[in-house]
């Protein structure tokens, strides 16, 4: 990868390539889930820490087999061993639950795939009958051998009993001088276990990342395959190869999604919501029938039902907007409430204030929240309006239907009903010059 971070970290759709193979063995329900770590170990730990039984540090690479050999301490005799990869991330759970399907204690599972271009992988060679008899690797075939397209994914599902008899007595007698798993279906045969195979229908779920363009190209893999599931559930997507989710994203049909449309982290839509081109979202949850205008931003926000947002509108964290509330062109809200059918219009700032229902901020109002050294809290109650260029010093306290005019300073709490009026008095003087350059 050309990095100083181990592969297995690099992400793909907003997620760790070792986090999509760990959720799937989590659909598998596995209940002994080992990581067996090499290059970068302390920081795929940190990362997985409470995701994973056990990881087991090869310290020498020196094959599959013996990086499976290392998590055989404690195991149970009676379980079935599945091997993944944390470099192929796209392979599905149905899929390896259909090799695990074939598994008890007199066989083994080894998932197979046929494929156009068999250049570099190992190899599935059948006897007269159709059976597996063994698999072998690029360096170690014959020319024949080369020209077979169903290959070994390495994906194998293995008795643990059979594992622990077998590993030992792999050796190294091949052009790598390394331990392979791959080794295993001949020693199954000689001990007259059953090799059983499953075949993967689609390479890209089989297909590793070895560097920065094939990460990419799953990328696209993954995004297509996540739009055409949202497309069937009813789903508008105006481009879908201009759309990207980075994470978890729920959707209700009849939702409308413009172009360069990103959805990051934990990302809920209610039904018939209308997103504009270039709006980020991330963790965050949008109502029902709510209209985000092109380049709204909105992160860790809860948005409530047929509220309007944007264009060009910021909303911070901490930050939820009750129904039918509306925040306009060039407004950024942050940690704040915005009651029901309160508007926040234009070119504005509302840090950590509440906001009651029917509120009316005009153009340029700012919340002085911050005075240097601690935040403070500005509350603003039912139906009040805020003149434009109102400046409001936290901590301080609008009542309800009171009103600021335009361009106050409001350092002090305005009582239920009351006009505040905070500003300098104004002075026209006769007969004044411009000044002019000397």
């Amino acid at each position: 990868m050309a990095s100083s971070l181990p592969k297995v970290l690099h992400k793909l759709a907003g997620k760790p390539l070792l986090l999509h193979v760990l959720e799937t063995a989590q659909e598998l329900a596995c209940d002994n889930l080992q990581v067996v770590t090499g290059y970068g170990a302390e920081k795929v730990e940190a990362e997985f820490g409470g995701l994973v039984n056990r990881f087991v540090l090869q310290k020498e690479q020196l094959g599959t087999a013996h990086a499976v050999q290392q998590t055989m301490d404690g195991l149970d005799d009676d379980a079935v061993i599945l091997v993944l990869y944390g470099d192929v991330p796209l392979i599905k759970a149905s899929t390896l639950q259909a090799l695990l399907d074939q598994v008890d204690e007199n066989t083994m599972g080894v998932l197979t795939c046929v494929v156009d271009d068999p250049t570099g992988l190992g190899r599935i060679i059948r006897d007269n009958d159709g059976q597996i008899s063994r698999i072998v690797e690029e360096k170690e075939a014959d020319p024949n051998e080369k020209q077979v397209t169903e290959i070994n994914t390495g994906f194998m599902a293995i008795p643990v009993q059979r594992l622990k008899d077998w590993l030992p007595r792999v050796g190294a007698n091949n052009a790598s001088k390394e331990y392979y798993l791959t080794d295993l279906v001949e020693l199954a045969i000689q001990d007259g276990c059953q090799v059983s195979t499953s075949q993967c229908k689609d390479q890209q779920e089989i297909t590793g990342i070895n560097d920065r363009a094939q990460l990419a190209k799953l990328e696209r893999k993954f995004q297509k395959d996540m739009h055409e599931e949202l497309m069937k559930k009813g789903v508008t997507l105006a481009d879908p190869s201009r759309f990207d989710i980075r994470g978890n994203a729920s959707i209700a049909m009849d939702v409308e999604i413009d172009i360069n449309v990103i959805l990051e982290g934990e990302v809920t839509i209610a039904g018939n919501v209308k997103i504009g081109a270039g709006c980020l979202l991330k963790n965050c949850s949008v109502g029902e029938g709510t209209v985000l205008h092109p380049y709204t931003v909105i992160e860790d926000a809860v948005i409530g039902k047929g509220c309007q947002l944007g264009p060009f509108a910021r909303v911070r964290p901490g930050t939820e907007m009750k129904d039918d509330a509306k925040l306009g062109n060039f407004v950024e809200v942050k940690k704040s409430v915005i009651g029901k059918g309160s508007k926040v219009n234009h070119l504005s700032y509302v840090g950590d204030s509440e906001l009651g229902s029917e509120v009316n901020v005009g153009a340029g109002v700012i919340t002085c929240n911050y005075d240097g050294e601690n935040k403070h809290k500005t509350v603003i109650g039912d139906g009040v309006f805020i003149g434009s260029n109102a400046v409001l010093v936290a901590p301080v306290i609008v009542e309800k239907g009171s009103f600021v005019a335009a361009g106050s300073t409001i350092t002090k709490d305005v009582d239920k009903g009351q006009l505040a009026v905070g500003r300098g008095k104004q002075s026209n003087i006769d007969d004044w010059k411009r000044p002019g350059k000397k």
